[in-house]
């Protein structure tokens, strides 16, 4: 899901139609890039190995990132031909109009993206943006459905808000602030990047009585932090209601909250990622009842076990059942 509505923001597509085949190739692709780059790589270990790629891992990788890579240029040059036909006049732009009709700020950039750049970018967001906010989406559901009670309480502020007969928009979500403290929850227990990206220090540092030599690289556990007892109250509890009239938030000020990181190189799709987290859970939530397969798993009994790779899954994956509301689906 978070792959098509990241779809939808970037280029105006639906992905995932079964007559986008094109789109389900791009699935695949960053999908099998994603999965290459967060398998263990003995060469990291053992560098002498890296010249020899000896679990194909470069090549692998190589191979799914030009697949990807090639249909990326094939939706910019769709959307070029679209602008030589004069079609490029509508009401809603997305992602790709913006970029291809930006002219410069007239301050640090003065001229236009180049074509191979916008290529970059767009592939970019899909690659970061979709696998990190699926990983979360699942998480928060996970959550949810080990605690009714804080279910319970979502589905309410929805019905409140939203009502039960259309279906939730963006503009919704900043009148959901239970919604918003149930995502600052999950993200706290469950950043999808539990390290974050890996930064280098520019100097030589004493920190804390330690030396840190300069270029050295350098790791910020999220995930510990967000556990920290000396910062959170039970802090492996699932509780929402710890945000609720807190002023505490993931966009980098609050350094026992930094799922995106801090500073000049926080994540730049952390906006995006927002919207597309907040969005996707409120529609699931609104529009299907949840269950657990309880011949299998009780809320007590779900399996919260972490798969490490390029982002942090649950080790079983989340096996639901939806059940339609009827009064919302055929709004």
């Amino acid at each position: 899901m978070a792959f098509n509505v990241i779809g939808n923001l970037m280029l105006s597509r639906d992905l995932l139609d079964s007559q986008c085949k094109e789109g389900y190739e791009f699935f695949q692709a960053t999908g099998m890039a994603a999965m290459w780059a967060g398998t263990p790589n003995v060469a990291d270990f053992l560098p002498f190995l890296k010249w020899f790629d000896p679990q194909g891992l470069r090549r692998n990788m190589s191979r799914d990132m030009a697949r990807a890579l090639r249909i990326v240029e094939g939706f910019v040059k769709e959307r070029l031909e679209e602008y030589k036909l004069g079609n490029e006049e509508k009401n809603n732009k997305d992602f790709l109009d913006t970029l291809l009709e930006f002219e410069g700020d007239g301050k640090d950039w003065h001229e236009k993206i180049p074509y191979e750049r916008i290529i970059i970018i767009i592939l970019e967001m899909f690659f970061a943006g979709s696998e990190t906010t699926s990983a979360a989406t699942e998480w928060a559901m996970a959550e949810l459905l080990r605690k009714p009670e804080a279910m319970r309480k979502v589905k309410e502020e929805l019905n409140e808000v939203v009502g039960e007969n259309r279906n939730v928009e963006e503009s919704d979500i900043e009148k959901l602030p239970y919604l918003q403290a149930v995502v600052k929850e999950a993200l706290r227990l469950h950043p999808s990047v539990p390290l974050l990206v890996p930064r280098n220090t520019m100097q030589d540092t004493n920190f804390m009585g330690y030396h840190i030599a300069k270029d050295t690289q350098v790791f910020v556990n999220a995930w510990a932090i967000g556990r920290d007892p000396d910062s959170w109250e039970d802090p492996l509890t699932f509780k929402p209601e710890r945000f609720l009239g807190s002023n505490i938030d993931y966009k980098g000020q609050n350094f026992e909250l930094i799922p995106f990181g801090s500073g000049r190189r926080i994540c730049i799709g952390m906006l995006l990622a927002q919207r597309v987290l907040l969005l996707s859970l409120a529609s699931l939530i609104h529009c299907f009842d949840w269950e657990l397969d309880k011949d299998s798993t009780t809320p007590e009994t779900l399996d919260m076990r972490e798969k490490i790779g390029m982002s942090v899954k649950k080790l079983i994956p989340l096996n639901v059942i939806p059940k339609k509301r009827p009064r919302i689906m055929a709004a």
